[in-house]
């Protein structure tokens, strides 16, 4: 890739970089342009510019364990048995088991829920919780974006006489937990192509579990006199999971995601519906709310709530049930953004003293676990290095959540971290991970992470640049490009959203709006003039070369083209994310 606008080192000390061989084109060549920059080919393109689901669904059977978890939850739907979906408290979590529940239902059995309370039980199944439920009559339960690494508690169940299916998502050791079904498509034993669907969130592979019933019911006779379910009316919760748990929007996920706002703005499920009210979401959901405002609002019940909220949300039949708990997600969404600003506050102080790490562990007592992951994620933003913030009870027993930057495989860190005997318990994903941690390992722990993953860091530090789509001067930053670069979405982790160079362009006002965001009105060569943002941004270099910049400076601008329509009529706006000055 060469240098955009010969720009080898912006004011945030990156290079600038056509993402494709070239800037993107104009007019009806921009979303093919758009399409190959992000990895497509010519033979792709058509299935890509409009992602279908029977274009990327793979056959189920192609996964370990699959007909085989099939054929124990049809049998289940026959004898009417006694099930229960066990999911994790996160967004992904809950969605996979509102899917599997609300499937259940529609072919007769009404299936129950737990979602472990996570200050209290802590991520995945526990052996006690388990064979809890079978005391209580349960014959099935199916674990939903956990299991995976639950040896103990899954091994308690077989002696409890409960059958467990596991569909997950996180690393998979090269040993697996006793199970009747493992479906996972990051075991270490997958099928090549059922490998190749490892970026998929938990509630994809639920969805996916989802197809192989109906077809097992389907072989079987059961739709001889009743209707079959209509899996694709769940696609909208299958988005919000997939988004929502940062998954890669790339191939099945895209059409996920594509054709599940479609469902969402058709307004069929209940709970959803009261969340986009609770939300303020009057317009069709874009990928982005499903990340800022709905997921959110879900994950505050795991963190700062009760766990279930989420579940009972997305399954709920009753209008006034699901405009409760969606009025009280919002204000404990509201909560855990105080409680978050708090932590990260303390949190950015202690990064600061670590100095040159490739690897931040960030510890504090009496932190909420509940938000660690959220701190984890904007100190990983701001360092632009993997970041694990750990929350130490007590009894010096830290509960840790981890963010790492592309190039950097944090999930197989931990799990190894794990096998030296450094954690208490500990897996995740390359971009994510979780753990349990004794006070006494920190230091050793932060030390293994630095010499294991220093070299990686490193690596995706020297390849590190901003990557620009096209270049436009102000006058052509309208609403109609805008609308026309959306057409090569749905944009999220992996398919990123396109990125401008706007200029050159000269700052004729720029102040201070919100908490620290810096608002700018900037004119370029052709006479134009536009509003640019830079979000949270008024203390750093970036902000300040706004706020006091000579009005005869020429800068180019780099960042994401939004439409603002608070006004009149709608007017694209820039939300800036790299300044370079000429």
């Amino acid at each position: 890739m060469r240098f955009a606008l010969e720009i080898d080192r912006s004011l945030t000390g990156r290079a600038w970089r056509w993402r494709g061989a070239e800037p993107a084109g104009s007019a009806g060549a921009l979303i093919d342009d758009l399409l190959r920059a992000r990895g497509c080919t010519n033979e792709s393109l058509e299935r890509e510019r409009a992602p279908t689901i029977r274009a990327f669904m793979p056959d189920p059977s192609v996964f370990r364990d699959m007909d085989r978890a099939a054929e124990r939850l049809a049998a289940a739907v026959i004898d009417r048995e006694s099930v229960t979906i066990f999911g994790d408290y996160d967004v992904d979590g809950a969605t996979s088991a509102a899917l599997l529940i609300r499937l259940l239902r529609d072919l007769g059995l009404e299936a129950g829920a737990y979602i472990p309370d996570r200050l209290m039980e802590g991520y995945g199944p526990s052996g006690e919780a388990l064979v809890a439920l079978a005391r209580q009559g349960s014959s099935l339960v199916v674990t939903v974006d956990c299991g995976a690494q639950a040896f103990d508690a899954l091994e308690a169940a077989r002696e409890a006489g409960l059958d467990v299916i596991v569909v997950d998502h996180h690393k998979c050791a090269a040993a697996l937990p006793v199970a009747h079904a493992l479906v996972n498509p990051n075991r270490l034993d997958e099928s090549d192509e059922g490998a190749g669907h490892g970026h998929l969130a938990a509630v994809g592979v639920a969805f996916l579990l989802g197809a192989a019933l109906i077809r097992t019911l389907r072989a079987r006779g059961w739709f001889a006199t009743r209707p079959e379910p209509r899996l694709m009316d769940l696609l909208d919760i299958v988005a919000l999971g997939t988004v929502a748990d940062v998954a890669q929007i790339r191939g099945l996920n895209r059409a996920f995601v594509a054709q599940g706002l479609k469902a969402m703005a058709r307004r069929g499920n209940i709970g959803l519906n009261a969340l986009l009210a609770a939300s303020r979401l009057e317009r069709a959901p874009q990928c982005s709310d499903l990340g800022f405002a709905l997921g959110p609002r879900i994950n505050a019940g795991g963190r700062v709530g009760r766990s279930d909220l989420g579940v009972r949300l997305l399954t709920t039949l009753d209008p006034d049930e699901a405009a409760s708990i969606a009025r009280e997600l919002d204000q404990l969404n509201a909560e855990r953004r105080a409680i978050e600003g708090a932590v990260q506050e303390e949190a950015e102080r202690i990064l600061a003293e670590l100095g040159d790490s490739a690897v931040a562990v960030v510890a504090g007592t009496g932190w909420h676990p509940g938000v660690i992951g959220i701190v984890a994620g904007r100190l990983k933003e701001k360092a632009g290095i993997p970041v694990i913030v750990i929350a130490l009870d007590d009894a010096g027993i830290g509960k840790g959540s981890g963010r790492s930057i592309n190039g950097v495989d944090l999930g197989a860190a931990v799990l190894a971290a794990k096998d030296h005997g450094l954690l208490v318990a500990g897996g995740g994903h390359a971009m994510a991970a979780g753990l349990t941690i004794e006070r006494g390992h920190l230091a050793a722990f932060a030390d293994f992470l630095e010499e294991r993953l220093r070299e990686d860091v490193k690596r995706a530090a020297a390849t590190k640049a901003l990557l620009i789509d096209l270049l436009v001067a102000p006058g052509g930053l309208t609403p109609e490009l805008v609308t026309q670069m959306d057409e090569a979405g749905p944009f999220g982790n992996g398919w990123p959203a396109p990125r401008i160079a706007l200029g050159p362009v000269r700052v004729i006002r720029a102040d201070i709006v919100g908490t620290d965001h810096v608002r700018a009105v900037v004119a370029g060569e052709d006479g134009k003039s536009i509003k640019a943002v830079a979000f949270r941004q008024s203390q750093t270099a970036l902000g300040q070369a706004l706020l006091g910049s000579d009005p005869s400076r020429r800068f180019w601008l780099a960042g994401r083209a939004k439409i603002d329509d608070w006004g009149a009529r709608p007017a694209a706006e820039l939300h800036i994310e790299d300044l370079a000055p000429l």
